[in-house]
């Protein structure tokens, strides 16, 4: 297994990007920026020969990224079984508006995450991914709720697929038209997408005295980045 110290993530015959290969990344510090700014991944796998793909939410811990839900989920019973998984990210950054339809895109990075899940049994272990979940969708918000109990943990199945095989891949800057088609008179440029909040609705049960924390006030999702 690769270090965390190591730099990079060596590209296997899975993890190259092949399809406009110029925009791969396979530095951990990218990798690890995306994963952390995401909310939610979808996990790829095939069971009896039918392909599955997933919507989930997901944390990390150095280089072990950790899925959860219910014992009864069929994805997670598969995925305890030791088979292939595929997991993706993606961060929408803006529209990329060209002169032509063919050449119009997206700015955008994405991650892409193959390997073996394995179950997390140890207590402590468990406990220290559910709080990976908890910070990396709001943080500083595991310090102030109440941990999950005994019959919570029992009733929470924790994944860890290890970070050995990942890649990147990243979009950036104007769009690129054909030569000939720049002395069009069509307007070209990008328009920057950002993932807001709106203001927060207490709940009606809350009591008046209790004032939305700093974290849910100031929330954004560009804080969550991590080396």
């Amino acid at each position: 297994m690769e270090s965390i110290e190591s730099p990079a993530f060596v590209p296997t015959q899975r993890s190259t990007v092949k399809r406009l290969a110029k925009r791969a990344e396979y530095d951990r510090t990218t990798v690890y920026q995306i994963l952390d700014e995401g909310l939610i991944c979808h996990v790829g796998f095939v069971v009896d020969g039918n392909p599955f793909v997933i919507p989930t939410a997901y944390g990390r811990i150095e280089e072990q990224l950790y899925i959860h839900g219910s014992p009864a989920s069929r994805m997670l019973r598969t995925l305890q079984t030791g088979i292939d998984v595929c997991v993706t990210v993606t961060l929408l950054d803006g529209l990329v508006l060209a002169r032509s339809a063919f050449h119009h895109s997206m700015n955008y990075r994405s991650v892409v995450v193959f390997g073996t899940a394995s179950i997390v049994s140890e207590p402590e272990q468990k406990l220290e991914a559910l709080r990976a979940f908890t910070e990396h969708i709001v943080p500083g918000r595991w310090s102030e709720v109440r941990p999950p109990n005994r019959s919570e943990l029992t009733g929470t199945l924790v994944l860890a697929l290890p970070l050995v095989e990942a890649s990147a891949k990243v979009r950036t800057g104007p769009p690129v038209d054909d030569e000939e088609d720049y002395a069009l008179p069509v307007w070209a440029g990008e328009l920057p997408l950002e993932l807001a909040t709106a203001q927060p609705i207490a709940d009606p049960r809350l009591s008046s005295a209790i004032e939305p924390p700093a974290y849910v006030t100031a929330y954004t999702r560009a804080a969550t980045r991590q080396a």
